[in-house]
């Protein structure tokens, strides 16, 4: 066996690091090289995430120093308007490294490849820079995928995400005391997931998102006005056609939930139901925002630029 690729993770003190970390100690044919964070700086990674058995500390990397680090893949874990100060950084040294971002400051580059696997996939031609989709973006665009050349008119998405998805700066979106008894609307337009959504599919979408009192998994209610009557088996059909064989996108009857899909990689998609006339098709898609949502299609992401199975190192 070749020798294991080197990732550095950079910005590995939230939520989505640390699993990170999990997935990529677990994973055959991947080492960590390092991982970033300032506020952890020393610290062992093992006493943070204790799946992790090397023996690495958390280092405070400058940006311009990151080229130093000479990993072959890096995945950068940081809010938005960080990443491009890492890229500079990380081009420093020349290497042809690939590089993940998982905020949004790439995703409407089209110098960078957009990374929703079951749905981009066959656009990957070898691409090392690979822009990671949001986490309510990717549930849009299972949701809406199978129909979109039918649709007349905005897609329509309700959106609920549990609080792991407001990070770890303290804010009212992410205070459990705040959430309890309640649900929280924010950004109800102009979101960067609604504006990523439309653009990617090409379509118009309005998008809703709110906060409630659990930690991880979101669930996405789309509405979605059809051209033509469509039958509900012909619209199952569209989505089960769409997704056999993906590992982790399940088609279901039923509205999937949340507290079914949190601690979970793969995204479900259910619940169809359809109006009278057949022209107004609802269905639900969740997923663990911190997993399928983000780390875990990182890391079928660097699975693909590294030429592995796809869900290599992500447990099914």
């Amino acid at each position: 066996m070749s020798a294991k690729a080197t990732v550095g993770i950079v910005g590995a003190r939230g939520h989505t690091g640390g699993e990170l970390i999990r997935l990529l100690a677990g994973h055959p044919r991947f080492d960590l090289k390092f991982v970033s964070s300032r506020e952890l700086d020393g610290r062992p990674v093992s006493a943070q995430v204790p799946e992790y058995r090397g023996g690495l500390h958390y280092a405070n990397i400058a940006h311009e120093s990151l080229a130093g680090q000479g990993a072959d893949a890096y995945v950068l874990a940081l809010p938005n308007g960080k990443a491009a100060a890492c890229v500079a950084g990380i081009e420093g040294d020349g290497r042809a490294s690939v590089i993940v971002d998982l905020s949004a400051d790439f995703r409407f580059d089209d110098d960078w490849f957009y990374g929703l696997p079951e749905l981009t996939r066959g656009r990957y031609a070898g691409q090392k820079r690979i822009a990671n989709p949001g986490c309510y973006a990717t549930a849009m665009q299972l949701a809406i995928a199978p129909v979109l050349e039918l649709l007349d008119g905005p897609a329509q998405c309700f959106g609920v995400s549990g609080y792991s998805g407001a990070g770890t700066a303290p804010s009212d979106r992410n205070d459990p005391d705040k959430l309890r008894d309640n649900l929280m609307p924010y950004a109800l337009v102009d979101h960067v997931h609604e504006r990523e959504v439309t653009r990617r599919l090409g379509h118009p979408v309005e998008f809703m998102p709110h906060v409630a009192a659990h930690f991880r998994g979101l669930t996405i209610t789309a509405n979605l006005h059809l051209r033509e009557p469509l039958a509900l088996e012909a619209a199952k059909a569209r989505y089960a056609a769409c997704y056999a064989g993906e590992a982790l996108v399940r088609v279901l009857d039923d509205p999937p939930w949340v507290s079914a899909v949190a601690g979970r990689h793969g995204a479900e998609v259910g619940g169809f139901a359809l109006s009278a006339d057949g022209r107004r098709l609802v269905v639900v898609a969740t997923l663990d925002n911190l997993l399928k949502g983000a780390a875990s299609q990182a890391l079928q992401n660097l699975n693909l630029a590294f030429g592995h199975p796809e869900t290599e190192g992500i447990p099914l």
